[in-house]
């Protein structure tokens, strides 16, 4: 039997409406659910910021690596999610536990998509890998931080230092004067440009 054609025509806006309202309450509830996971980061790192210092007890900092943990865990896609993998992975660096440091810094590297919290996260690995006298490692955590920054960009010169500092501890002297000398160039102004060229001077180089 063939439907008149306004009742065709109500069946489809009928479904057409019952699509909208859908659509409608999936974004509603997914624009509650990021307040409320905005809300548990929020108050997470706000709580647990001073971790980081250095008068934090041993049961402080670990009440605030389970809380991290556990809200990277449950809102593993929210937009903060990189500074609670950020937090997470100093104070795991902070009390010596470097591999899980840098796969909390990992986290943070991925979930960030680039910008300070990467930068930092990068520099971070970087210092875990140091922490345990793995300098080709920490070398390359350096490098791979400063390879998409420019002079004068946040961290640059501090990247630089480190680098250089490593290098010179692995033995790698040409690299070391290197980098030393790039400093210089890139920044002749510095307050590290006396201890710069002390380094270089102590490496047998001019700058």
């Amino acid at each position: 039997m063939t439907l008149p054609p306004w009742r065709t025509l109500a069946i489809a806006a009928g479904a057409v409406v019952a699509l909208a309202l859908l659509g409608t309450g999936v974004w509603m509830w997914n624009s509650a659910q990021q307040q409320r996971a905005a809300a548990v980061y929020a108050e997470t790192l706000t709580k647990h910021r001073a971790a980081e210092g250095s008068q934090t007890t041993a049961e402080a900092r670990e009440a605030a690596m389970r809380d991290l943990e556990r809200v990277l865990a449950e809102h593993p896609t929210h937009v903060m999610a990189p500074q609670a993998a950020y937090l997470l992975g100093n104070l795991r660096f902070a009390v010596g536990h470097h591999d899980r440091a840098r796969a909390a810094y990992q986290v943070a590297i991925a979930r960030s998509g680039g910008g300070t919290i990467a930068t930092m996260a990068r520099a971070g690995t970087g210092y875990a890998w140091e922490a345990e006298r793995k300098l080709p490692e920490a070398t390359q955590a350096f490098e791979t931080a400063l390879a998409d920054l420019k002079p004068g960009a946040f961290y640059y010169e501090e990247l630089l230092s480190d680098l250089a500092r490593v290098q010179e501890q692995a033995g790698k002297k040409d690299a070391a004067i290197a980098t030393y000398r790039r400093m210089l160039k890139d920044f002749p102004r510095s307050a590290r440009a006396p201890e710069v060229r002390s380094r270089l001077g102590s490496l047998g180089a001019t700058p």
